[in-house]
């Protein structure tokens, strides 16, 4: 038998931990197991509902091991198609909860929605209830004087306020892919960057500016600076994402890597020459130092 809860958990944030402690709690109390059904891929994909506008806090992978990491025995993954989204709730939980999954208790955060009838709370309840089924409605967490959510995370990350969702997430944001060529000008410039391809295209970018950075290359870890826009000073138009490594220099082309956005310290902008840049880059990196001291000091 198991203990479930279900839901896309987009982040994995601070407002879903609280569910997803309660079920590894009342799951192990018990002697049972902790599972997550979530989705794959999101619905408006699928649906093409705003699809062009989605973007995501995390990839499935990480979205999967956060949950592991929190104490959860299984992660269902079920594919969402057209066909799924017509399962309205009463069959979801005499199919899915009931049957496939053999829940003896269901938790519900504040804001789950199941089937197409998008029912939610008592109804939910009610349901589980005349399948035998526990179901427990779980409150929101809020922070400040609003409720966490996947979309105020999305909001404050595209705004660049990085410490704000981290507040909210409980972790720092971050970006993984591999690393490719781009057209040197950094190096040029003293300031020779990795520019990153996303391995989720879909994964939300941060909003344009200057950031200190902590490298991840394999089992290594730095600090750097990472812009985040389309580098106006010089022309450019396509957004990149690329990322000055401190005290590194290697040829990393091909690498995997991740890039954990830990403060922001200034906004793009376009400066009047190149050599007026170059003297901004070299005073976004000592602010970037005294900030890696303050860091430093903390831990």
């Amino acid at each position: 038998m198991a203990v479930v809860t279900t839901g896309f958990f987009d982040g994995v944030h601070l407002g879903h931990r609280l569910v997803i402690d309660k079920l590894v709690s009342l799951a192990h109390g018990r002697g049972e197991l902790a599972e997550v059904l979530t989705l794959w891929p999101h619905p408006r994909v699928v649906l093409q509902k705003d699809a062009r506008d989605l973007r995501l806090l995390t990839s499935l992978e990480e979205k999967k091991d956060l949950l592991s990491s929190l104490g959860v025995d299984k992660v269902h993954v079920l594919p969402f198609t057209r066909e799924f989204s017509r399962m309205d709730a009463g069959s979801y939980v005499r199919d899915i909860l009931a049957g496939k999954i053999k829940a003896s208790t269901v938790l519900l955060g504040y804001d789950n929605r199941i089937g197409s009838d998008s029912l939610s709370g008592e109804s939910v309840r009610a349901l589980c209830e005349a399948k035998g089924l526990e179901c427990i409605l779980l409150p929101s967490v809020s922070e400040g004087e609003k409720a966490i959510s996947s979309t105020r995370i999305r909001e404050t990350l595209s705004q660049g306020d990085i410490a704000g969702a981290a507040a909210m997430l409980g972790y720092d944001y971050s970006l993984d892919g591999v690393v490719v060529g781009g057209d040197k000008r950094g190096r040029q410039m003293g300031f020779p960057t990795a520019n990153l391809l996303r391995r989720e295209p879909l994964k939300l970018v941060p909003g344009n500016g200057v950031y200190l950075v902590r490298v991840g290359l394999g089992d290594r870890k730095f600090y750097g600076m990472c812009n985040v826009g389309v580098r106006p000073t010089v022309g450019g138009r396509t957004r990149t994402i690329e990322t000055n490594i401190f005290d590194f220099d290697e040829d990393i082309y091909g690498m995997d890597m991740r890039v954990t956005f830990l403060r922001r310290i200034r906004e793009e902008r376009c400066f009047g020459s190149v050599g007026e840049l170059s003297s901004q880059l070299c005073r976004d990196r000592i602010i970037c130092m005294e900030e890696i001291e303050s860091l430093s000091c903390r831990v």
